[in-house]
């Protein structure tokens, strides 16, 4: 922690004050992403992306999670999906899951998370739509199928916003699906034909 505080102190001398980009950055945020992914410590969107600060518009939680419209316990999900897409007009939204996910994990599993009953109910959102594909899963394999079946989820569940709905029905806004490779760095993209892939450019 020591370390984190130590770079967290000295940031403003290690940043290029003087280029102007942090000080434009409080005349306001200009987001091209709404990222939506793991609370996870090793997913860094603006790492995987590249991303400059202001780039990224982000969601995070345990098992990038992103409760249907109306759905009880959607409260900050849904303002920030409102937010990017009402106010700073974001027009791509890309739900990310990953290998090694803990969330994702323990739904596979049926571990016990009684003595952690906020993760055991935010896993509930998930469990459900994720019932086909948990029946029998037990190897490494079959995690990244519950993985990437519950980004597939998300994305149903983001076209559950009014918001959403519309923009997409009139084409102001585009939904992708990816999946991280934590242990490769690759990035899969869910394509039409409901497969993630590499991308290919």
């Amino acid at each position: 922690m020591k370390a984190l505080l130590d770079r967290a102190r000295s940031f403003e001398r290690r940043v290029d004050i003087e280029s102007g980009e942090y000080r434009k950055l409080a005349e306001g945020q200009n987001p091209d992403v709404l990222f939506i992914t793991c609370s996870d410590s090793r997913v860094i969107p603006a790492l995987i992306m590249d991303a400059r600060p202001g780039e990224i518009f982000e969601l995070r939680n345990a098992g990038n999670i992103v409760p249907p419209y109306g759905q009880l316990g959607a409260g900050g999900e849904a303002a920030t999906v409102e937010y990017a897409l009402g106010v700073l007009g974001v027009q791509d939204v890309v739900v990310c899951g990953h290998s090694h996910c803990g969330a994702m994990d323990a739904l596979k599993s049926g571990d016990d998370l009684t003595a952690l009953p906020g993760v055991d109910a935010w896993l509930r959102l998930a469990r459900p739509e994720l019932a086909p594909v948990l029946t029998g899963a037990s190897d490494d394999r079959s995690l990244v199928d519950v993985v990437q079946r519950n980004v597939v989820n998300q994305l149903a569940g983001l076209r559950s916003y009014p918001m959403v709905r519309q923009r997409l029905d009139d084409g102001l806004l585009r939904l992708h699906g990816w999946y991280y490779e934590v242990h490769t760095g690759r990035v899969y993209e869910l394509d039409a034909d409901g497969a993630f892939r590499v991308h290919a450019g």
